[in-house]
């Protein structure tokens, strides 16, 4: 990847008076999130994550709920792993393959060989010494991993951006045209049982960058060197809008036998525009039988190396904005807010009160485990269409709210109001949506009133 390289009181006293008690069921089906929705269509949806913010409730709640694949986003690369020469340093990486494994997620290896993000060292080695050093480094960061990843991003960004389709000038092309070879024969060696590939950018479309890298594949694969994926970065932009043969590029490389991987998705922009783009890559990956998966380079705007083009699928915030939806659709699913493991049918409602733009009722479900929960809550339009809600509750003593999406909560404990967002606040006559939130303690079993 580049880097330039980053009303309670009324409620309480109104609405409150109309709730029922919702009784609370455990639901025996998943909910829907983007690595469900993507696994019923034998695809992973991936994230790329950072070890340093696992601190963070939120960025670790959604990262652990929704993604069924992890890319260290900097922990794996030649200056994290061997600040000093012969010197190895994984903790870090160790960070995140752990809390992966955790979970159940696979994890690709990012990245073996760059000329970026080299420690200092290297800067004094050419010629046979960096060659050496780098077989040194492969060997050692692959075998140290052996067997427990999905893929390597063996070599990333080899070829140049001048439009001839040639290898890009660098100090690791400078000890021979044959060490990108070298490399993914070195991984092969190392850690046999992982899929290796290639990873580059502005290779989206059919043109003369892809071009060069499909001929490096082809020649590969006649030659027995191994490979076994190419990664397309697909970082879109205004600049770099997403190709209109986009589709057809996949497809050429999966003809020649290798899986396509889009590997580091992000999409510039807001709104239906952005949402329709992220649609369009699904479905563009979907249509490819050889394209096993997608990773988005982030979890929220804040924590994208571009956060100013707010690229990826959630707000700062952690709330999933309308591309979140439009990716759940486009694996062919049905978008409801993010709920961990919660889905199914509510076993009970609140009783309709009166609020903005009509009456509605408020039901919900909880996915419990011993110190926390994930509560899901949909809300109901009635006869009349609404043109905004808020639904109110009180947490039993001990519960506190960690992280909410698709609405925004009065408070984190006691008696909460939880109201729409800018996107789903119109709910037509009959038509439903839902938000949900996480929390520590108990989980709520009390009452909801929905106005």
């Amino acid at each position: 990847m580049r880097r330039t390289h980053a009303l309670l009181a009324a409620l309480a006293t109104g609405a409150l008076a109309a709730a029922a008690v919702l009784t609370v069921t455990p639901s025996a089906s998943a909910a829907t999130t983007l690595g469900s929705a993507a696994a019923a269509k034998s695809r992973y949806f991936g994230t790329a994550a950072a070890a340093y913010k696992f601190s963070d409730a939120v960025y670790t709640g959604i990262l652990d709920r929704e993604f069924t694949m992890v890319t260290p986003e900097n922990e794996m690369k030649w200056d994290a792993t061997e600040p000093s020469q012969n010197s190895f340093s994984y903790s870090s990486a160790d960070t995140i393959v752990a809390r992966a494994k955790a979970n159940g997620q696979r994890v690709r290896g990012h990245a073996l060989a760059w000329h970026q993000q080299q420690p200092g060292w290297t800067s004094s080695l050419s010629g046979t010494a960096l060659r050496n050093a780098m077989v040194n480094h492969i060997t050692n960061v692959a075998t140290h991993y052996q067997g427990q990843l999905y893929a390597w991003d063996v070599v990333n960004e080899a070829f140049s951006d001048n439009g001839d389709g040639s290898r890009r000038s660098s100090n690791l092309q400078n000890t021979g045209n044959d060490w990108i070879e070298v490399a993914f024969r070195t991984a092969r060696a190392a850690d046999p049982s992982a899929k290796l590939c290639y990873n580059d950018y502005n290779t989206d479309g059919v043109n003369a960058k892809s071009t060069g890298v499909y001929t490096m594949v082809k020649d590969f694969l006649a030659r027995g060197v191994p490979i076994d994926c190419v990664g397309f970065q697909s970082h879109i932009n205004s600049a770099s809008p997403l190709p209109s043969d986009y589709q057809a590029n996949l497809q050429r490389f999966a003809d020649l036998g290798v899986e396509v991987q889009i590997t580091e998705l992000d999409i510039a922009g807001s709104g239906t525009a952005q949402a329709t783009t992220y649609a369009n890559v699904v479905k563009a990956c979907l249509a490819v039988t050889k394209c096993t998966g997608i990773t988005v380079w982030g979890i929220r705007d804040s924590d994208s190396w571009r956060s100013g083009d707010t690229p990826l699928l959630f707000d700062n915030n952690g709330n999933p904005k309308q591309a979140y939806d439009a990716v759940i659709a486009a694996f062919g699913a049905t978008p409801t807010s993010p709920s961990g493991s919660v889905s199914g049918s509510p076993s009970a409602s609140s009783s309709p009160s009166t609020g903005t733009g009509g009456s509605c009722t408020a039901t919900f479900t909880n996915n419990a485990w011993t110190g926390g929960f994930v509560t899901t809550v949909t809300v109901k339009a009635g006869a009349t269409a609404l043109t905004g809600w808020k639904v109110a509750l009180t947490l039993p003593s001990g519960a506190a709210i960690t992280n909410s999406w698709s609405a925004t909560a009065s408070g984190s404990s006691g008696a909460v109001t939880f109201s729409n967002v800018g996107y789903n606040g119109s709910v037509a006559a009959g038509a439903s949506t839902s938000f949900g939130f996480q929390g520590t303690g108990p989980a709520p079993t009390g009452t909801a009133a929905c106005a």
